[in-house]
């Protein structure tokens, strides 16, 4: 079996659960340039949350009505509009599927092989989970005005005391999350 190609030309390939990877100095900086283009182009930082949002008031719409979500205080404060969020989601979602295709490394799987490997092969128990904790996530951001790229990139580029405090809980936080839901089971005693 071969290696996947990696894109930046700097892989750390070793086993068969190691995945192609772009170098982390190259995306931190094209991170960063991004930022910057941003400002520059659309005068907005990049955030992500907030055009969810409002994409949800579309998916909401067969079920709720168009009255009941014109309604709607948050709804009617984000509307759906094509704006520099809108185009970084879209953007987000089409630069994600470019790189895993041009990596090579593209495929459809119900449950990845690491959570199999933690918590079993139900694909119906990996959407729930997937779906609990997008719902989570994105009330959280919401709540705290903001997302990981929205506080964590933007504002702490901005320095803005808030986003450092989301980040860093943010990072710790997950940080305890991984360790105590990847953690390596207890050897059996004899």
């Amino acid at each position: 079996m071969s290696e996947p190609k990696c894109p930046s030309g700097a892989c750390c390939c070793g086993n068969a659960d190691q995945k192609a990877r772009w170098n982390p100095y190259l995306v931190g900086s094209g991170i960063g340039v991004l930022c910057w283009a941003a400002f520059a182009v659309v005068n907005q930082p990049l955030g992500i949350s907030t055009a969810l949002s409002s994409v949800s008031s579309a998916c909401a719409l067969p079920v709720m009505g168009g009255e009941a979500v014109a309604k709607n205080a948050y709804w009617a404060k984000f509307p759906l509009k094509l704006d520099g969020g809108m185009l970084f989601l879209i953007g987000t979602f089409l630069g994600s599927l470019l790189s895993v295709l041009a990596s090579g490394t593209f495929r459809l799987e119900k449950v990845p092989a690491t959570w199999a490997r933690h918590f079993g092969g139900s694909p119906a128990k990996r959407l729930l989970a997937a779906f609990l904790g997008g719902v989570i996530i994105m009330f959280g951001a919401r709540m705290a005005g903001g997302c990981t790229s929205g506080h964590g990139i933007s504002g702490s580029l901005q320095l803005a005391v808030s986003s450092w405090v989301f980040f860093l809980t943010m990072f710790a936080f997950g940080t305890l999350t991984a360790l105590l839901l990847f953690r390596k089971p207890a050897a059996p005693q004899n």
